[in-house]
């Protein structure tokens, strides 16, 4: 390994699968406090018998514990089917980090530690995750499975967006979303995290293809992944920098002081059009600030597994 790979490396999360799990304990323990009580129940290992169900999986090391009769859940019981997307262009790793933590995040960090702490909930579910990873090609792609050996694979998957060098690579979320859709042939729930930034492509062309992704009546949720405070706000200080575009390698030079009115207008109207046109389509759009916690994603898993169970 190369001086240059062995600092991209150092960038990474120190320990991927415990941090993700720290995440969701952290979430569930605060729970109690939310209007979303009620659904810490899913999140148990097993499930409460019912009279008349076959008493062949029922937990009587449980029930010796607790006096309370639970089944226990397996993999064939799954009840969801759930894939998830992330857009992995040069842009996604917008700000440059060192290291890589739970409150030290880029767009590419937070997307990572997002999707492996909604993977640890679907584990911990018996629920079937699958993975797909694009750019300006279709890197990745696993169906989706329940295993342990499945869970780790897509964990080192994810591990190895934040470890590994980056070249600069344009989006082509265009092309590959349709490709995307066209393997997922059963109904499920899509989460894509993607900083929508899509270059030499019309805006109607990039919503036909989250269109596609509702066939089949997959529910989908757009995670729009931004720093809001840099991407946004445009809080800079007002001295002269230079801003490149990451992906073409534009640049130009300015005070961000003198454009940061136009600026802001031009992304709240960009951001209402993004949430007008998810509105369309039946798109769940959430933007996810890498500035804040986990809350507000797995928050929103919780909701649309409801409505999806429904």
């Amino acid at each position: 390994m190369d001086l240059q790979q062995e600092i991209y490396k150092s960038g990474g999360f120190a320990n991927l699968e415990l941090l993700a799990r720290q995440v969701v304990e952290g979430f569930i323990s605060g729970m109690h406090k939310s209007p979303f009580h009620g659904f810490s129940a899913e999140f148990a290992e097993h499930k409460i018998y019912n009279n008349g169900e076959s008493t062949k999986h029922i937990d009587w090391k449980l029930f010796a514990k607790t006096d309370k009769l639970f089944t226990k859940r397996y993999e064939e019981e799954t009840n969801l089917r759930c894939h998830i997307i992330i857009d992995n262009s040069s842009s996604m790793f917008y700000p440059e980090v060192k290291q890589l933590d739970r409150n030290n995040l880029n767009k590419i960090g937070f997307s990572v530690l997002a999707a492996a702490s909604l993977m640890q909930i679907l584990k911990k579910q018996r629920d079937a995750v699958g993975l797909s990873i694009y750019s300006d090609q279709y890197e990745y792609y696993a169906p989706e499975k329940g295993s342990e050996r499945h869970h780790q694979m897509l964990l080192n998957e994810l591990d190895k967006l934040v470890t590994q060098p980056r070249q600069t690579v344009s989006t082509d979320s265009f092309t590959y979303l349709h490709q995307i859709a066209e393997k997922l042939k059963r109904r499920s729930l899509i989460f894509l995290f993607t900083d929508m930034f899509q270059e030499d492509k019309d805006e109607k062309e990039l919503f036909e293809a989250l269109k596609h992704l509702k066939y089949n009546k997959h529910e989908v949720v757009l995670f729009h992944v931004v720093d809001r405070q840099r991407e946004i706000n445009f809080d800079f200080d007002d001295t002269p920098k230079r801003f490149t575009d990451v992906e073409s390698g534009a640049h130009i030079d300015l005070y961000a002081e003198n454009f940061r009115d136009t600026y802001t207008l031009a992304v709240k109207e960009y951001f209402a059009a993004l949430k007008l046109q998810c509105a369309k389509y039946r798109i769940k759009y959430v933007e996810a600030d890498v500035g804040e916690n986990f809350e507000k994603t797995l928050t929103t898993y919780l909701v649309e597994r409801q409505k999806f169970a429904s």
